[in-house]
């Protein structure tokens, strides 16, 4: 890490990874990741430099239906006992303005990577009540399930199909600045 570089964990019980497709043409699921960890290297003077990494648990899905849960872990779609997790590692930086980020990088789905990017927005900077540094920030981004070997879908009597083809994805990250001697 460079010298003002500082190690930020996320801290899973403040953070939601989310998506929202369109179901049968008419309307939209929404789901979420529970199990999620990772980090991100942070300069505060030089955010463009920033990397991340964070990795799902892709188990740990809940679209609040256990037999759509069951569906989505299958090899239909995700092949959780092939494909465990998500990764996502970031490659660049860009600033976009009005503090918002643009953050290129790889996103690994059953196997498969694709640069996606993120438009991210700081949510600020706090002390908590136990003198732990926290950092916000909201990112979002869409993808085509196809592109990542989510192939799966059936065709509808009245046109289009069952499940959409582009997915909505929603972070909400809350990270928690690690010990100084770990950002050394």
């Amino acid at each position: 890490m460079r010298n003002n570089t500082q190690l930020w964990t996320i801290d899973a019980s403040h953070t939601d990874v989310e998506f929202a497709v369109r179901h049968l043409m008419i309307s939209t699921v929404k789901g979420r990741f529970a199990d999620v960890s990772g980090m991100i290297e942070l300069d505060p003077e030089r955010p463009a430099e920033a990397r991340a990494e964070v990795t799902v648990q892709v188990a740990s899905i809940d679209t609040r239906n256990a037999d759509r849960d069951a569906h989505l872990r299958s090899p239909d779609f995700f092949d959780v006992d092939e494909h465990p997790v998500m990764t996502y590692r970031s490659r660049r930086v860009e600033p976009v303005g009005h503090g918002k980020l643009r953050v290129f990088g790889d996103l690994t789905i059953r196997g498969t990577t694709r640069e996606v990017p993120l438009t991210v927005t700081p949510g600020g900077l706090v002390k908590d009540p136990w003198g732990n540094v926290r950092v916000g920030y909201s990112a979002t981004a869409v993808i085509n399930r196809s592109e990542f070997g989510l192939t799966w879908n059936k065709a509808l009597e009245t046109g289009g199909v069952l499940v959409g083809e582009e997915v909505k994805i929603n972070l909400e990250l809350e990270l928690v600045r690690q010990a100084e001697q770990a950002a050394a």
